[in-house]
């Protein structure tokens, strides 16, 4: 039977889960790039949301929830057809239309996180194409796996809201697509700063505010699991955000305002796959984790190996969720304050679990997309001239300029 409270409450998150694509992703990473590639970044978040929509109807959301495969579903659910009006979805007390934009959201924001890793100097068609591959070659089968009732689903991996399937996936992903696009010019000693720090803080804070539909939206209720999620989600982020303030004061002298908004960001992502399961306390201890490895993974990965994670994908969304996925399995121990574990299963036998999850997806993200990659090398070209990348991208490619003054 349909309940009307968590109808309405799933059609308010899924409201906010597209907020944070359209318009907070967008924000977020237009206020990072250079005033000349604005609308490039704008143009693929939009044009991925729109694509993404259709392709979600046409086979995407039948492969991912429907048939009882252990690697993919069927086609059984294309169009919606043969899914009545007032059907509710497989275990919920929503309609399956509701269900389907839900999910639709995460399938949108996911390969748009992506466009983060090589931001300023892609082609295009080739971020579309990309897109298109990913979402049936990767995220798809991903989310099969882990909620579709595939074989990770049947292993017992616990990823609430994203953190193997969201952010893991793209995170990963982002590895073989910067790789083939190569550093921005002038990296790293000549790259040039945020443009607008302002609208980066106002992209956070829609994403923030949005990811409450995407973690309490994820209990498919409105109940006490959706208001825990909600609880930890918010804590999480503001311990991560302070985390970031205080390394970047005590290092620098100084906390910037990009660097808190990137701290709020890892807090988030990192409490995604545990926001279900946990207790206030471990979204403390979750927080501090997530904005304190992150920090260091973004040093890491830019100063170290001098890897132009452009917009720092890799480092926030992917280890991020990462380390999520495994506190998931520490923190919903019952003892620590969360949901308990399966009958009969330890916390040392759920890590493993856990392990298993994270070491499959990062594996097939990463072979799968470096395939991708190369085909769309292979048809449309990668990288822009570097006429073209020193002019920038909004007037050569889309013939509009962000700012015209």
């Amino acid at each position: 039977m349909i309940d009307a409270g968590d109808t309405a409450w799933l059609i308010t998150a899924t409201a906010l889960v597209l907020f944070m694509t359209l318009p907070g992703l967008a924000l977020f990473y237009g206020g990072l790039v250079r005033a000349e590639n604005l609308l490039s970044v704008l143009m693929q978040c939009f044009t991925i949301a729109s694509v993404v929509t259709v392709l979600w109807l046409l086979a995407a959301y039948s492969l991912t929830f429907s048939g009882s495969g252990a690697w993919i579903g069927d086609l059984s659910k294309v169009l919606l057809i043969g899914v009545p009006r007032d059907a509710a979805a497989a275990n919920t007390k929503i309609p399956e239309t509701v269900f389907f934009m839900f999910q639709m959201t995460f399938a949108i924001i996911t390969p748009a996180l992506i466009v983060g890793a090589f931001v300023e100097r892609m082609r295009f068609g080739a971020v579309v194409m990309f897109s298109v591959l990913w979402l049936f070659l990767v995220y798809v089968p991903v989310a099969h796996w882990v909620w579709g009732g595939g074989w990770l689903a049947e292993r017992g991996v616990l990823d609430f809201a994203g953190g193997l399937v969201v952010h893991l996936t793209a995170g990963v992903s982002a590895l073989p697509a910067r790789h083939r696009a190569r550093p921005r010019l002038g990296f790293p000693h000549d790259v040039r700063p945020p443009h607008a720090p302002w609208m980066t803080m106002v992209g956070a804070s829609m994403l923030w505010v949005g990811w409450f539909g995407f973690n309490a939206g994820s209990a498919l209720s409105a109940g006490a699991d959706a208001g825990m999620a909600m609880t930890v989600t918010h804590i999480s982020a503001a311990t991560a955000t302070l985390v970031w303030i205080v390394i970047e004061t005590v290092k620098f002298g100084k906390p910037s305002m990009v660097g808190a908004v990137t701290g709020a960001i890892a807090g988030l992502a990192t409490i995604t796959p545990a926001s279900g399961y946990v207790g206030p306390g471990a979204a403390l201890v979750i927080g501090l984790a997530g904005g304190s490895v992150c920090y260091l993974m973004v040093m890491v990965v830019k100063h170290r190996f001098r890897i132009d994670d452009s917009l720092d994908v890799l480092a926030v969304h992917g280890i991020g969720g990462a380390v999520g996925v495994l506190l998931a399995a520490v923190f919903a121990d019952a003892a620590l304050g969360g949901i308990g574990l399966a009958e009969g299963r330890t916390m040392g036998g759920q890590v493993l679990i856990q392990l298993t999850g994270l070491i499959a997806v990062l594996i097939w993200s990463v072979v799968v997309s470096f395939i991708i990659i190369k085909l769309v090398q292979a048809l449309v070209g990668l990288r822009v001239s570097a006429e073209i990348e020193e002019q920038g991208l909004d007037l050569n490619i889309h013939g509009e300029r962000g700012y015209n003054m």
